[in-house]
């Protein structure tokens, strides 16, 4: 009995489909936390990878924000054309990036809710992100608006200001990778914003000029690729997160839905941005292999 007992212990467990252990593999380099997800109606992908593991979201959470800024002028709050004070109190931490604080060292200007969107999104703008905060009326104004949208896993406490003064909030704006591509899905599936609102951010999230390494750099030249990075300072022996959650438009007009977040890696930028980039390709290639 304790023979047969033992024989059936030494059995290797169920093999991984070969997409799921190139992700383990590539995983692996980061020497850190790693979750990945994905998502392709019709098609099955065996693509999670701790994708329930709550991670630091850093700049990705600009999208949440954007969306929840949107909905608030479909209701009627404000228009993409409202102007809005940046104060000298907007202003933040030198080594985080704003190139609207760059522009206007000292603030003291008027700004589109149209333009403080795009720097958001597109150029990764901690300032316009923090006001946009400030004219939604908080982080838990955005956060609601997430859950409302019936997503959990992605939670908004911390402002980019706040997280300039202590890094170590940087864990509680966290997002599971299994929720962002919930949301992404939403936004390609069946968006909650209006087509013209919708369009628009998509098209801020293709010309996004941040992760040119990380999602899209192995895919196929041409690839439209929407999506927003994450990354946190490297002050530290561990980076807190290099992270790119987006769509991808496959050659049959398909979106593949994909979220990569590494969190606590030791390792240098180009290696983290190599992992984000070798699972994308790896995903990209099982949702596009003939059948």
């Amino acid at each position: 009995m304790r023979v047969m007992l033992l024989a059936v212990l030494l059995l290797p467990g169920p093999a991984g489909t070969p997409l799921h252990s190139q992700i383990v593999a590539d995983a692996a380099k980061a020497r850190g936390r790693v979750g990945v997800a994905c998502s392709l109606p019709g098609t099955t992908l065996d693509c999670n990878y701790n994708a329930d593991a709550k991670l630091p979201m850093q700049s990705v959470y600009k999208l949440p924000i954007a969306m929840a800024a949107l909905d608030a002028i479909e209701h009627n709050k404000f228009t993409l054309d409202t102007p809005v004070r940046f104060r000298p109190s907007d202003l933040i931490s030198p080594d985080q990036g704003s190139p609207l604080r760059d522009a206007h060292p000292h603030g003291n200007v008027e700004v589109s809710i149209r333009e403080l969107l795009r720097l958001a999104v597109v150029e990764s703008d901690g300032v316009a992100s923090d006001i946009l905060l400030r004219v939604l009326g908080g982080p838990a104004v955005a956060d609601s608006y997430i859950r409302n949208l019936g997503i959990d896993g992605i939670h908004i406490q911390d402002t980019e200001k706040a997280l300039g003064r202590n890094d170590r909030l940087e864990n509680r704006n966290y997002a599971t990778p299994a929720a962002l591509v919930a949301l992404l899905r939403r936004l390609a599936d069946r968006s909650p914003l209006s087509p013209e609102h919708t369009a628009v951010l998509l098209n801020w999230m293709t010309i996004t000029r941040t992760g040119e390494q990380r999602l899209k750099a192995l895919l196929p030249p041409g690839t439209v690729v929407a999506h927003k990075t994450g990354t946190s300072g490297s002050n530290r022996p561990n980076t807190n997160a290099t992270n790119d959650a987006g769509l991808i438009t496959l050659p049959d007009g398909r979106k593949l839905a994909v979220a990569v977040l590494v969190a606590d890696s030791p390792p240098k930028e180009s290696t983290r941005e190599g992992v984000i980039a070798e699972i994308g390709l790896a995903i990209y290639n099982a949702a596009t292999q003939p059948k």
